[in-house]
């Protein structure tokens, strides 16, 4: 493909373009109005596997349909994944109860996942690897697009019209990305005589979602050290086991060991695994400092994040030209992590809502640097046969990555919260319930919730509720939740700004190379073959 003519590259690359607005687009647009389907719908003790299905479904076709495409070629899959996202978006519309839109999301996650790796595998077959870095990055730029357009336009449609429509209102420009990777996509032909590793596909997708389900449900249904998650973590391991011997021995493994033993491969494998982590502890626990310590809105923090998506954006797009002009892949990894490292110090440190704003800005250049670099040095680490599968392995190190530290966080977090609570209740600083009836008492021992704080209607309503007597203690007690909740997130802040310093140095083992390095031999070979 990369001997097409200019114009057709572009139309292509707008083709694929529209593809990824389109899958992500439908992922960001139901985050702020998902509580109030899943309230029109029914059954809220499932709420979270309307997100986890979507996310396992999607992990693991992100994957397996990245290696296929290696063997069959690029657009089948886009398409197939087009089609296999329409019918997900339009059945979860039709939903009529939450294990139905469960179902449903797990189908669009299949298709999310087919779309998202192989779009961006597609920009490596378009272009040499010097030219890469400036098309990842206005792809990735598309994310941020729709992580500011989405949570807004999701949260106003709720309101005014029926939920269904969230899930239809894209699918034309669904249709219209079909119609066009139809007739704009190059057909080629991948390594078709390569055969499918089956075995090796089906133990991969058990230790995924066994190490999911480990990490989701840990800290939150079940304990860390509970059978259940003991259990789900040593099926992992063993199933990693098993994969590492069926791939040996594979004509054509799933998940090529070989790969592995490239440096630069296994380096952005490994600091895209630690940025992700990094990037969900600021964006997931963020929140709770502006709506639970500092006692302001979700819509004030979902404003707060649009200047950091902003900064994305931008830097994503200049960064990928400024590295297709240097190759200087090793400079941009280090800044991007030591920028996001240095701004969760910020986080960490931050006392008011002028300090967190500013940590989110100087986050989202951060961001801008580190989520072009490491899908581009993958790509031209690896051999034109294995681009498909590269691509979407660094795409899934980047999901576990985010879903791991996630569940750490949390508990850091949980943990934190409880001992500092703790220890004020028992140093005397906190408030005496002894002076309350046992049942006032026992009202506010459950009263000292942290989630409590992110409910301002909530908060207000138990404090008008309670007898005017007792008012005044219920807000010491509350300021006193922030202040623990503050210090716990000071823990949490500073232990992700350490990952991504792991992160940094990680990446001084990037292997940097120029812009004439990376016209390598591979493609000199293609060019004299056509």
């Amino acid at each position: 493909m990369q001997q097409l003519t200019q114009k057709r590259k572009t139309m292509v690359m707008i083709a694929l373009m529209a593809t990824m607005f389109f899958a992500a687009i439908n992922q960001t647009i139901i985050s702020a109005a998902l509580p109030k389907i899943i309230a029109q719908l029914g059954g809220m003790d499932y709420y979270s596997w309307v997100i986890t299905g979507y996310m396992l479904t999607s992990t693991i076709s992100t994957v397996i349909f990245g290696k296929l495409s290696d063997i069959y070629g690029r657009k089948i899959f886009l398409l197939s994944g087009i089609v296999v996202f329409l019918i997900g978006s339009f059945l979860t519309g039709v939903s009529a109860n939450i294990f139905q839109m469960i179902a449903f999301r797990g189908v669009q996650g299949i298709g999310g996942g087919i779309l998202m790796s192989i779009s961006l595998t597609a920009v490596g077959d378009l272009y040499p690897p010097q030219e890469r870095a400036k098309w990842t990055g206005v792809m990735m730029s598309i994310f941020g697009i729709s992580s500011i357009l989405g949570p807004v336009l999701g949260g106003v449609m709720v309101d005014y019209v029926a939920w269904k429509w969230l899930f239809w209102l894209f699918l034309p420009l669904g249709v219209v990305a079909l119609v066009m990777i139809w007739s704009l996509f190059p057909k080629l032909s991948g390594n078709s005589s390569e055969c499918i590793d089956y075995l090796g596909s089906i133990f991969l997708a058990l230790s995924i979602t066994s190490l999911l389900l480990g990490f989701s449900w840990a800290g939150t249904k079940y304990a860390w050290i509970s059978p259940q998650i003991l259990g789900l973590f040593g099926a992992t391991i063993v199933g990693i086991l098993v994969l590492v011997i069926i791939e040996r021995k594979a004509k054509s493994p799933v998940m090529p060991l070989s790969m592995f033993k490239n440096q630069g491969v296994t380096i952005s494998f490994a600091a895209s695994f630690v940025m992700s982590g990094g990037m969900m502890g600021a964006m997931s626990y963020i929140p709770f400092f502006i709506q639970g310590v500092k006692g302001l809105s979700a819509t004030t923090s979902g404003l707060l994040n649009i200047p950091m998506s902003l900064m994305m954006i931008i830097f994503s797009t200049l960064v990928g030209r400024w590295m297709s002009k240097s190759g200087n892949y090793r400079l941009f990894a280090v800044l991007g992590l030591g920028i996001m490292s240095g701004s969760m110090i910020i986080m960490a440190n931050m006392n008011s809502i002028v300090w967190a704003a500013i940590s989110l800005i100087i986050f989202g250049i951060g961001l801008g640097f580190g989520m072009t670099v490491f899908t581009t040095t993958a790509q031209n680490s690896a051999p034109t046969s294995q681009l498909g599968v590269v691509t979407a392995s660094c795409t899934l190190f980047r999901n576990l990555g985010g879903t791991i530290f996630i569940a750490i966080f949390g508990s850091i977090m949980n943990t934190s919260m409880a001992r500092n609570m703790q220890t004020v209740m028992a140093s005397g600083s906190g408030i005496d319930l002894t002076k309350l009836d046992g049942e006032t008492a026992e009202k506010f021992t459950a009263m000292a919730n942290p989630q409590l704080l992110l409910d301002n209607n909530k908060l207000e309503a138990i404090q008008a509720s309670l007898p005017e007597q007792v008012q005044m203690l219920f807000s010491k007690m509350m300021d006193l939740v922030r202040a623990v909740m503050g210090d716990a997130l000071t823990s949490v802040f500073y232990i992700g700004a350490l990952l991504l310093l792991v992160g940094v140095i990680l990446s001084l083992f990037l292997k940097v190379k120029t812009a004439a390095e990376d016209n390598s031999k591979e493609f000199e070979e293609e060019e004299s073959a056509a």
